[in-house]
């Protein structure tokens, strides 16, 4: 045992509780026919809860970490440190990027022999507890070389760089069990457009992702390849805009059926639309995979990845979740972070343990507005017309026959109310 959570015992589901506990998280709670753990699937984190040093853009490192720094021997302490808060919190499932776990070599071959030796390391730990492996990915980002993207650099070589390494992420993530592959363009995108070219990147960043699909089915990786989508922050502009975006991608580069969508709330949020109108989006384009919950500040134009804290807004979106059945290998990962001021480690215990609750109260919503059907009945009559034979003849008719019906059959239709705010009052009694 580490020294860092010495004072923090398990967290245990106790609503009357005024300390650290769960409040209305219940692993073991039946929901809908499974236990609310395995409809969650929570993750956490690694890069925000053991790699982040407490910046933003305008202020250096707050926190002060014991396992800070770039040796192998400070790498396992964190992975330590990393499993002993996955017990505290009994989640099933945690996330890394390569940069996260390990320390960067002097060589890419340092590198990934940092990178074996540390995948093996944690492997060990798997063994002594429940936590495994919801997704690994690649941080293509933060080093120096992605100033201008990776799959979309226009040096050929650091294009070639980063394939190995997500060649390598991809292994690794295989060899750990994970049940998904994310890759997340972070810098994917331009600048400014007087030293772009479009098409070119669009072909660059299309043929990448053919590669790791290949990849996938060369090493008989069974789980899913997932892409995150994300409008803007720190390029001015990326090609993985939103959902919509990627789906047409997808469809130009032939993967509509080989890949699925993580989809973040806060990202969301940039792209100027809802979190449950992405994962709409994704659920009616059959690309939904997984998802990445925090939130923004409304009052902020950037990307501040806190823990999630609006019941309404999460139980709106699990709602989009349950249409579809549910998770299926993804599952609810916070990437979230810390505020600065957040020093100690029981705040990173209960940062995490309230976001469950959170989740845990909206997914329950979620599901009473389900059971109860009266949205869905709603929305089926405001609809019902076009599964009318009338409504079917419409669309498999022609303007001209259209129109000489309207003409003949004298149809004069009225606008009905689309019952925005009886809809919104029915939401209100569930959460």
């Amino acid at each position: 045992m580490t020294e860092f959570f010495k004072d923090i015992s398990p967290l245990s589901y106790d609503p009357k509780s005024t300390g650290l506990a769960f409040h209305h998280y219940n692993p073991d709670e039946v929901v809908a026919g499974k236990r609310m753990e395995d409809h969650l699937r929570f993750a956490v984190a690694y890069w925000h809860s053991f790699a982040w040093p407490g910046g933003d853009p305008f202020g250096a490192q707050t926190f002060e970490r014991p396992w800070f720094g770039d040796t192998m021997d400070l790498a396992k302490l964190k992975a330590d440190v990393a499993f002993e808060m996955f017990d505290l919190l009994n989640v099933p499932f945690f996330c890394w990027h390569d940069a996260d776990i390990r320390p960067e070599g002097d060589s890419f071959a340092q590198s990934l022999r940092n990178f074996e030796e540390i995948i093996d390391y944690m492997i060990g730990k798997m063994e002594s507890s429940k936590t495994k492996l919801l997704w690994g990915t690649a941080n293509l980002f933060s080093h120096r070389r992605f100033m201008s993207g990776a799959a979309t650099n226009p040096d050929p070589e650091i294009f070639a760089w980063s394939a190995a390494t997500v060649k390598n992420c991809m292994d690794a993530t295989h060899k750990m069990g994970g049940q998904n592959y994310v890759l997340w363009g972070g810098r994917e995108g331009y600048e400014t457009l007087l030293n772009t070219d479009l098409k070119r990147e669009r072909q660059q960043a299309g043929r990448f992702l053919q590669m790791a699909v290949e990849y996938k089915h060369k090493i008989g990786f069974k789980g899913a390849v997932l892409v995150e989508p994300k409008p803007q922050e720190p390029s001015k502009h990326q090609y993985d805009y939103d959902v919509a975006t990627v789906y047409g991608f997808l469809k130009e580069f032939g993967l509509e059926g080989e890949v699925q969508m993580n989809i973040e709330q806060g990202h969301a949020i940039l792209a100027g639309h809802s979190f449950e109108h992405e994962l709409a989006m994704a659920t009616s384009l059959g690309i939904f995979g997984s998802i990445d919950m925090n939130r923004n500040d409304y009052q902020s134009g950037w990307d501040t990845d806190q823990f999630p804290n609006n019941v309404p807004e999460v139980a709106l979106a699990y709602y989009e979740v349950l249409k579809v059945g549910g998770f299926t290998t993804g599952g609810t990962n916070f990437d979230a972070k810390l505020r600065r001021q957040s020093l100690d480690p029981v705040d990173l215990i209960a940062g995490h343990a309230g976001a469950m609750d959170v989740c845990a109260r909206g997914f329950k919503a979620a599901v009473a507005m389900q059971e109860d059907g009266t949205l869905e009945a709603m929305r089926a009559e405001r609809y019902a017309g076009w599964d009318s034979s009338g409504g079917k003849s419409v669309l498999e008719s022609d303007f001209v026959s259209i129109a000489a019906r309207v003409l003949s059959d004298g149809i004069d239709p009225q606008p009905r109310s689309g019952r925005q705010e009886i809809l919104e009052n029915i939401v209100n009694r569930f959460v």
